[in-house]
């Protein structure tokens, strides 16, 4: 019995870092050689998805189109519902063969182009290891003003689950 509750309480213990839909991740901090955001180089903290709905895209540089289509539908839903959310990129810069140099150059513009998006370099899969999110992937990941968890998907959105994204956002803002 004693080894039962021992294993219980490890495999807990194990799950608290992983991303679990209707519960806030804990706390991540992105700065120094980790990384930080790539209109100042300044810290990343997670307690700052709070007070607004977020969509998160964390993306392997190698896979970025492969939610293109979800990015564009998610802009159009955005206009044509005049919907007051916001967006934040971060960018697993360890997940690709890459030099972070070409990426980081390509970021700023981004930056640049899109000022309302907050664009965040991970250069130690940070959140892969802190939350246990997919590496080498393109995740969409979903807040509601409280910090917690709408939704996760990694992978390919499908037409499903751009719906079921898109009604989240809807309904918590």
């Amino acid at each position: 019995m004693r080894i039962k509750a021992t294993l219980t309480a490890l495999l807990l213990t194990l799950n608290l870092s992983a991303l679990t839909v209707g519960e806030t991740p804990k706390q991540v901090i992105i700065e120094g050689d980790n990384g930080g955001l790539v209109k100042d180089g300044s810290a990343w903290n997670s307690n700052t998805l709070k007070g607004n709905v977020f969509v998160m895209f964390y993306v392997d540089p190698d896979e970025k189109d492969v939610n293109e289509h979800y990015t564009q539908a998610l802009k159009k839903f955005k206009k044509e519902n005049n919907l007051h959310f916001q967006s934040i990129a971060i960018i697993n810069l360890a997940a690709t063969w890459k030099p972070n140099f070409v990426i980081e150059k390509i970021l700023s513009s981004k930056q640049e182009e899109f000022p309302n998006t907050i664009y965040v370099k991970d250069k130690s899969s940070v959140l892969v290891k802190e939350w246990e999110v997919a590496d080498d992937a393109s995740n969409i990941i979903i807040f509601d003003k409280d910090g917690k968890v709408l939704f996760y998907k990694s992978g390919a959105m499908s037409d499903d689950d751009t719906n079921k994204s898109f009604k989240l956002i809807k309904e918590n803002l």
